[in-house]
């Protein structure tokens, strides 16, 4: 499970992220049970930045580092670095995210007909694993499908990259904008994704995976859910009793620990709403906070000219969310659940795919508001 947060420990990774070209991946071992630490929810999604150093020696100090922080051998570290590929294709990938699109074009790449009814079939054909990590997490069966849908178009889009490639290009490779003040966040990417490397090394560890021949994204993501690293070791959960935490080839694995994800990642609440059509007073200043945090009352929203446009439970705080649509603007109020997308991908382009596409998949189709139902007048 990039966004310059990740899912970031995975969602980082994937609000700047979609999975590229697929290709299988072997089949892990035993996983581990004992999780890897990473932030709590609402933290700052990149780690402060440590010292630039030059090249050499700042992978000598990754060596040092990792190899003491988990008990792996340097020179097992370095035989493995020493066969890593900087690769150009990693860098172009990530300086052009899907998420940078506005609404009504990154709407179309996910809302396809194709998409919607690959998610039915897949819903159908797996329909007792989903139930099983619905029934336990909360979440609904269509948003795991869905986010499958999106990451790697249910299992068949899993990543063409060498995952130790994609994060030593990130993590020691990526180009420098020469701005002053964007160094200290360029400089917090490389430590983000050094630590996704690292843990790369200890997942290995732990599961006896050789690291080397692991496929994924372009930013180091693998699997059904495209968990990065940390999140694999955080999250993964065991679906189907096996003992094992399988997320290339047990569904059941994939389900539960994407579940899993939701709610410990972002709090996600059972039964609870996604997010709600919404007007705006045009008379009144334009709000919409930075934050997708549900923090705003509806008699705050109120006042800022907000006003769903179907019923929402009293007390229930939301956010104010606005997207460039087709036909003008688009208004809505995302509640907790809607947050809880978020974490598995900052952006909230992302979350109102992955939105949509489960109301679709689950026969609730969601269609673009036309131009003048944008107002203070019932959407249709």
């Amino acid at each position: 499970m990039m966004t310059l947060q990740r899912p970031v420990t995975r969602a980082l990774a994937c609000a700047l992220v979609l999975a590229t070209a697929a290709c299988a991946v072997p089949p892990p071992s035993k996983l581990p049970t004992t999780p890897a630490t990473t932030p709590a929810p609402g933290t700052d999604p990149l780690p402060p930045a440590q010292p630039r150093l030059p090249f050499e020696q700042a992978r000598a100090k990754f060596v040092q580092d990792t190899a003491r922080a988990y008990g792996i051998d340097p020179a097992y570290i370095e035989s493995v670095l020493a066969k890593a590929q900087i690769r150009e294709s990693i860098v172009n990938a990530m300086a052009r995210p899907a998420e940078a699109k506005p609404w009504r074009d990154y709407r179309p790449i996910f809302m396809t007909q194709a998409r919607i009814d690959g998610g039915r079939r897949f819903l159908a054909e797996n329909r007792a694993d989903l139930a099983s990590a619905e029934a336990r997490y909360g979440v609904p069966a269509e948003i795991i499908t869905a986010i499958i849908g999106v990451e790697t178009s249910y299992g068949g889009n899993k990543g063409s990259y060498s995952v130790v490639d994609a994060l030593y290009t990130l993590a020691f490779a990526y180009p420098r904008s020469g701005d002053p003040a964007k160094a200290e966040r360029e400089d917090r990417r490389e430590t983000f994704f050094r630590g996704e490397l690292a843990q790369l090394f200890a997942l290995g560890k732990e599961t006896g995976f050789d690291i080397t021949q692991l496929k994924g994204s372009y930013a180091g993501a693998m699997g059904w859910g495209q968990f990065m690293p940390s999140s694999y070791r955080e999250y993964a959960v065991d679906g189907d009793g096996d003992g094992r935490r399988d997320l290339f080839d047990s569904k059941a694995d994939v389900f539960a620990s994407i579940a899993n994800y939701f709610v410990k990642k972002g709090g996600w609440v059972r039964g609870g709403p996604v997010a709600v059509r919404a007007s705006r007073d045009p008379a009144l200043p334009a709000f919409e906070p930075e934050a997708l945090d549900p923090v705003y009352t509806l008699a705050e929203l109120r006042t800022k000219g907000y006003q769903p446009l179907a019923p929402v439970p009293a007390g229930l705080p939301a956010v104010p969310l606005h997207f460039d649509g087709v036909d003008g603007p688009e208004y809505w109020l995302g509640f907790r659940n809607f947050y809880a997308i978020t974490r598995y991908n900052i952006s909230k382009h992302y979350a109102m795919a992955v939105y949509q596409l489960a109301e679709s998949i689950a026969g609730r189709e969601v269609r673009p508001l036309p131009a003048a139902a944008s107002g203070t007048a019932p959407a249709p």
